[in-house]
């Protein structure tokens, strides 16, 4: 049993937060708790960006409850107005007591001036209870709010000699139902999903999120340095999530044109022969967009790892041995001569699904 401390408060504020990942756009996730003599008064989330904070929903529910209280949040309020008012005005017009922050907001409008504006008015704050799992859940926010990149997930799915198709490109199923199923829920999470055309070409996908339950669908990015694609693409054709695809200047202008006429966009990307996937990173980071998901073959994960723009790898291993030497591997790059120049990955998570495992981990770049 656990016991009813800072901590158990701000579990579950960051239990609140979690499961709102993915409809908050480029803002972060946050959940607050609000406690009066000892009870529960007041829950809160931030559910959609332009919309009430985390703080506010916990403190209308709290009403008068929330003078002389103790409110729980995993993130630093706001101290400036943006689309919506400063958190940390409406805490000190409430007449709180005390805050508890899991960790400091590091969005430059913010950085430790709301936590400075509570303190300058005799509210007691206290900062970093559960502050790397709080930090772990906004790691996309992040990212992209420090340095105005999206976060990069690729995800993979593999038999046990690192295979993502057979030799003859046959690739349904190799992961299984409940590895598919999770990997849905990071679509749900993630505001874009990222594939090269060939995985088009090949398979036809529609790059949707398909739960059990209703899902958010990503925005479709498809890596097509001259725009391949066919006009019957799925893609293209149902209209279920926007649909960006990713070039060069090399591309043919009235294959774009047609592109467009179908509601894609063609966003160009350097001028060839390939597309500049830093460049693109960019160029999407200014649309807003501030999480991709990978789920591409091995020839787009491996220009991505070696190019040092991932921050999180997804691996799900099947029991199944296929071989064959022209077999599609899930990473392909130049590689490296010595062992002790491999990519590491830390954090290392390892969780059974059936008879799949999955490997979650993060890159380790060296600073050369």
């Amino acid at each position: 049993m656990q016991v009813i401390d800072d901590e158990y408060y701000m579990g579950l504020a960051l239990d609140m937060a979690e499961r709102a990942q993915g409809q908050t756009g480029v803002n972060p996730v946050v959940g607050a708790v609000v406690v009066k003599d000892g009870a529960l008064v007041g829950l809160g989330t931030h559910l959609e960006r332009g919309t009430p904070h985390a703080e506010v929903h916990a403190l209308n529910m709290a009403g008068a409850n929330a003078k002389g209280s103790s409110v729980y949040v995993s993130l630093e309020p706001c101290s400036h107005y943006g689309l919506t008012p400063p958190c940390a005005e409406r805490l000190i017009t409430e007449g709180v007591k005390r805050v508890v922050i899991a960790c400091e907001d590091p969005n430059p409008q913010v950085a430790g001036r709301g936590i400075a504006m509570l303190r300058s008015q005799g509210i007691e704050v206290k900062v970093g209870v559960l502050r790397e799992r709080a930090l772990k859940i906004n790691r996309k926010f992040i990212k992209f709010i420090t340095t105005g990149l999206p976060y990069v997930t690729v995800k993979t799915a593999s038999t046990l000699d690192g295979k993502i198709a057979s030799r003859t490109g046959d690739s349904k199923w190799i992961s299984n139902e409940g590895a598919r199923e999770i990997v849905h829920t990071m679509r749900h999470r993630h505001q874009a999903i990222m594939v090269g055309v060939s995985t088009v070409l090949a398979d036809d996908p529609q790059l949707t999120t398909r739960l059990s339950v209703p899902g958010l669908s990503p925005v479709r990015l498809i890596v097509d340095s001259t725009l391949r694609i066919p006009e019957s693409a799925k893609v293209l054709q149902d209209h279920a999530a926007p649909t960006i695809l990713l070039t060069t200047e090399l591309a043919d202008p009235a294959k774009a044109e047609v592109l467009t006429s179908l509601g894609a966009e063609v966003m160009r990307c350097g001028s060839g022969p390939q597309v500049d996937l830093k460049l693109a990173l960019e160029q999407l980071g200014a649309k807003g967009i501030s999480s991709v998901l990978v789920e591409g073959g091995g020839r787009l994960n491996g220009s991505l790892l070696q190019n040092r723009l991932v921050d999180e790898i997804v691996l799900f291993f099947a029991p199944k041995l296929i071989g064959g030497e022209e077999a599609a591997a899930n990473f392909r790059f130049d590689g490296f001569d010595l062992m002790r120049d491999a990519v590491t990955l830390r954090d290392m998570e390892v969780t059974q699904i059936g008879d799949n495992v999955c490997i979650r981990g993060y890159p380790v770049w060296s600073e050369t």
